[in-house]
């Protein structure tokens, strides 16, 4: 059953006060400038700070100081932290839908990225290609373009043309968002030469998610691997990773995962790869095996699961900001967050075409089928661009501008409000009534 919104403050209201996740707000410092508190729309760029953070920081800096390297194993701890990266894996499983073995906190995103390539884009002369989405993030891009230089011409013989091997599907001519159909025909299309299939788990220009069960299922088929970059799924999506199937994932942890700026990035890795000791990898000592580590031996042997493809020991500071943000996903869950944003984000584009029915101002890039899409809505401007970006922000909107005409919004289910996307559309046509005096 569809929900009914009305378009009142009244109504905004009684759906806060019915929301069972409306204490969380008060987790987080939201943000204030000018000296008012603004309407915080980007937590697809950098999550809010949980007001827990700064104790789970502080607690680890005091253990420093109390016990230096002894930290790493003392006893009186109750977080050593020679095991920190263990303390996260049962919050980012539930939240990845993986088992706490298949997951790990560890490095950036791209690092993982190609890290993962290493272990999962193996290709020969006559499988070579990867398929992705155009306009993939320009991270992605580096990543895919360097990749494919490195193995189409490493050794001094050219394996295969890197210009031939990548395969971009775009949207039909005249849409805004990929079809599952187009992308599963295209995989059936270069199945003889398809090595990997290597998307956004939700596309970051138009916030549409992809049907990552149909892809995953669709590539096996083709003899490939499938792998996502969850760095806008992760902790908005309820993702079920171990049960679609999926070959290998990477996110970030600083967008919806709240974890601070630039912070740990995280793996997944299917249980059936991660117990192969034969599968090509580069290796780092933490992710050899926790009983021979020490020794200081020569001869890699991995870790079980996704720990073995760690690097380093863990960022123990920017582990705890991690840690404390989990926390609330754990407390608050995955379920129950996803339902509130389907109705949240449900909300705000009820308000947004209240506005356009006056005079077309958007249009919604976004997919309107709530199952294509998370906790964003991506505007294309038709009037006014960048002006009205600008005049939004100051009136305290803390979106986010996308060159060339795009603003998106994203209202996060544990600090967003109903009301605020009710203030939201109020401050919409204020600054369209400002900008028509201009």
């Amino acid at each position: 059953m569809n929900q009914v919104y009305e378009n009142s403050r009244e109504f905004a209201q009684k759906m806060d006060q019915q929301d069972p996740l409306k204490n969380y707000r008060n987790e987080f410092h939201i943000p204030v400038i000018n000296g008012k508190q603004v309407i915080y729309y980007t937590g697809n760029s950098l999550g809010l700070q949980p007001k827990r953070t700064r104790s789970f920081i502080e607690k680890e800096l005091k253990d420093w100081e109390l016990f230096g390297v002894e930290g790493h194993f003392n006893p009186k701890k109750d977080n050593i932290w020679y095991h920190f990266h263990t303390y996260s894996k049962k919050s980012l499983s539930a939240i990845m839908g993986a088992k706490p073995e298949e997951v790990v906190s560890m490095n950036n995103l791209t690092v993982n990225l190609h890290l993962l390539m290493v272990s999962f884009y193996r290709p020969t002369a006559k499988k070579y290609k990867i398929i992705v989405e155009a306009g993939a993030f320009p991270s992605d891009q580096y990543v895919f373009e360097s990749q494919l230089n490195w193995h189409a011409y490493h050794g001094g013989n050219k394996l295969f043309d890197p210009k031939e091997a990548l395969v971009e599907i775009a949207p039909r001519k005249g849409e805004r968002n990929l079809r599952t159909e187009d992308i599963i025909e295209t995989i059936q299309k270069h199945s003889g030469e398809l090595a990997l299939v290597l998307i956004g788990g939700v596309q970051y220009y138009t916030g549409q998610f992809f049907n990552l069960k149909a892809i995953t299922e669709a590539a096996h088929k083709a003899g490939a691997y499938a792998g996502f970059d969850l760095a806008h799924a992760a902790g908005n999506i309820n993702l079920k990773l171990h049960d679609w199937d999926v070959d290998f994932a990477t996110w970030c942890t600083y967008k919806y995962l709240n974890s601070g700026p630039g912070n740990v990035s995280g793996i997944y890795v299917h249980e059936r790869f991660g117990n192969n000791p034969e599968i090509p990898r580069f290796a780092g000592w933490w992710g050899h095996s926790e009983q021979e580590r020490f020794k200081m031996k020569k001869g890699f042997i991995p870790m079980e699961g996704a720990d073995g493809w760690q690097l380093s020991n863990v960022n123990i500071i920017g582990g705890a900001a991690h840690i404390a943000s989990l926390e609330i996903f754990a407390e608050a869950g995955m379920e129950a967050l996803r339902k509130k944003s389907v109705l949240l984000t449900g909300y705000l584009e009820y308000l947004i075409k209240e506005v356009n029915k006056e005079e077309k101002i958007f249009e919604l890039i976004t997919p309107e089928n709530p199952e294509e899409r998370g906790c964003q809505l991506s505007l294309l401007t038709l009037k006014y661009g960048k002006a009205l970006f600008d005049e939004l922000m100051n009136r305290g909107i803390l979106g986010d501008w996308r060159e060339p005409d795009v603003i998106r919004l994203a209202p996060v289910p544990l600090y967003n409000t109903f009301e605020e996307q009710y203030q939201f559309s109020k401050i919409l046509k204020e600054s369209l009534e400002a900008l028509k005096q201009k």
